[in-house]
């Protein structure tokens, strides 16, 4: 049995609208079952065939009641109580079945899995909770635009159903893409910013008030400039890190056992804290500049990079062959510490 929705049995409210009463709609309320509840382990063996299918299905319903209810409440003649409850009765129902599948999904089929498959969810609820309030604040008989938008909304979460990874190999790999994405643009910024010269605010218009940027503090010095270069490098290992433990997961990673799954999880756990430990990096960076703030920032990305290049030789998705780059990358980690370390020694 599915965890119940929780605060669905709401009094149905009278939204008056014109001056006339709106037929009875039941307000939504978050389905905080689905992030605080626990899956069903070892009820039935999971089909992973089944519960796809399920999935699939369950939000196309929901999408169809989404367009029924928005339908129902943008032209008249005005909702009956009767179909108006029918309407919510139907909604409820969609949700609940949604839940249901989710919780088909056990944990032991990859956290990583487990939390994309819920975060789609949750949008999706959410998106009818919008959709919901929205018909309950307009006024009656009419199609506002905040409806149209909401509507568009949950078609919109409901159709990223068949994007979700059907398995933990493909969720783990999802996760690193779009890790690598988040450093590629940090790094592309700061490259774009050192490489501007003395001034990286320079794009940034003079502000008439406050007079001419003539502040030092908006300038790197020739200590600074040096420091950037090797916190860059940093950067730039990075980059190659996420991409070239992206390259393995998709080459060699499985999830057929327990091991391997539980593997790529510790993998995208620790590579999750690499996107903002390069943010935090790269925002010391900026002038004016602490150069002992950079120096402990880059310290602590370079000890996550570390960690996951440590997993990653470990672990089933890193055979004999792919180990040599594992140690390069671990000794460019190394030597650009070391250079931060030197630049920044008169800072301790």
């Amino acid at each position: 049995c599915a965890p119940c929705w929780r605060g669905s049995e709401v009094g149905a409210e009278a939204v008056q609208g014109l001056g006339r009463a709106r037929p009875p709609l039941r307000r939504l309320r978050p389905l905080s079952a689905v992030t605080e509840g626990e899956p069903g382990e070892g009820r039935e063996p999971f089909e992973p065939t089944r519960f796809w299918d399920a999935l699939g299905q369950a939000f196309k319903v929901i999408s169809q009641e989404a367009t029924k209810l928005s339908l129902a409440f943008s032209r008249p003649p005005v909702v009956s109580a009767e179909d108006c409850q029918k309407l919510s009765e139907d909604v409820q129902n969609a949700i609940l079945a949604l839940a249901t599948v989710y919780y088909w999904l056990p944990k032991g089929q990859g956290t990583t899995l487990r939390k994309m498959v819920r975060d789609a969810t949750t949008e999706v609820v959410e998106g009818m909770i919008q959709l919901t309030e929205t018909i309950l604040s307009a006024p009656l008989e009419s199609l506002s635009q905040e409806q149209l938008i909401s509507t568009g909304g949950v078609w919109e979460a409901c159709e990223q159903v068949s994007n979700l990874p059907r398995d933990n190999q493909a969720a783990v790999a999802s996760a690193l893409a779009a890790c690598l994405g988040v450093v590629k643009d940090a790094l592309e910024e700061m490259e774009h910013a050192a490489a501007e010269g003395q001034d990286p605010y320079s794009d940034i218009m003079e502000d008439e008030e406050l007079g001419f940027r003539g502040n030092r503090d908006t300038y790197w010095s020739e200590a600074d400039r040096k420091l950037l270069s090797s916190c860059i490098g940093l950067m730039k290992a990075s980059k190659a890190c996420l991409k070239k433990v992206l390259g393995v997961v998709k080459a060699y990673g499985k999830a057929d056992s327990p091991e391997q799954i539980s593997q790529l999880d510790d993998l995208a756990d620790i590579a999750n804290e690499i996107s903002p430990s390069v943010d935090e990096l790269a925002l010391s960076m900026y002038p004016p500049m602490n150069q002992l703030g950079v120096r402990l920032n880059a310290a602590k990305l370079a000890s996550v990079l570390k960690k996951v290049l440590e997993i990653t030789k470990t672990s089933h998705v890193c055979p004999p062959s792919e180990e040599g780059w594992v140690q390069f990358l671990t000794g460019a980690v190394d030597h650009n510490m070391n250079k931060i370390k030197s630049f920044t020694q008169g800072q301790l």
